[in-house]
């Protein structure tokens, strides 16, 4: 025969042979559809990886944010419930001193030997010019041998006649001066008992521990009132 019979497949204009259908396939080698109308591939099937990363980025930012949050609030709370400091306690300053009068006190000069005037002098010279919290104060006798601080008046008396000290009394030594004490009804007298001259010292009741009044009053006497006199066994060392 002089023609050629027909492929059922003809060519398309690529020169690709089309089924004998008409159907073509794609190009990706998916099967056409039976109803032959193919769908566009999900725009979205690339999005739960993408709403992944959305999600975590979100829960991320939200810890930051809410971590200083979180630290604050503890430390706030810590602060509230931590007991508070106990305020320091006041310095002592010239507002809270002792009130006392700056009247002269009161004292009796009997009239002493020259020795002895020369040894209170130098005494009178060496005393502080507090004792503790308590101010010199004037007195009305004997500047040279007598001083008084304070309100009640603490008094020292330079000068007199050596104490009698009965062997069962008790001596006190302080700053290395040796003292007899007496107790009165408003007062404690402290004699020196171990001193060329005497001094005596009268502690109001209201100041307790008078053993301590008379430290600053030891270092003056030690530095200006020779050692002497019939020194009791309880004051030697």
């Amino acid at each position: 025969m002089d023609e050629m019979t027909t492929s059922s497949a003809a060519l398309d204009d690529d020169g690709k042979r089309e089924p004998a259908d008409g159907k073509r396939e794609p190009a990706d080698g998916t099967p056409e559809p039976a109803d032959g109308i193919r769908e566009d591939a999900d725009p979205g099937a690339d999005a739960p990886a993408g709403r992944d990363r959305t999600i975590r980025g979100a829960a991320l930012l939200a810890t930051v944010i809410a971590l200083p949050i979180t630290l604050l609030v503890a430390v706030l709370a810590f602060a509230k419930l931590a007991p508070d400091t106990p305020a320091p306690a006041p310095s002592p300053s010239a507002s809270t001193a002792r009130a006392q009068s700056t009247a002269p006190v009161e004292m009796a000069a009997p009239a002493l030997a020259e020795r002895p005037a020369t040894v209170c002098r130098a005494l009178l010279s060496q005393l502080p010019q507090t004792i503790r919290d308590l101010a010199q104060r004037p007195v009305t006798a004997g500047p040279e041998q007598n001083a008084a601080y304070g309100d009640p008046a603490l008094t020292v008396a330079c000068g007199g006649a050596q104490p009698t000290v009965p062997a069962a009394d008790e001596v006190w030594t302080v700053n290395k001066v040796c003292w007899h004490p007496v107790e009165e009804t408003d007062v404690t007298v402290l004699t020196t008992v171990d001193r060329e001259t005497p001094v005596t010292v009268r502690i109001p009741r209201s100041y307790e521990q008078p053993l301590q009044w008379v430290s600053p009053i030891s270092s003056a006497i030690v530095a200006s009132v020779p050692s002497g006199g019939a020194v009791p066994a309880g004051c030697r060392g």
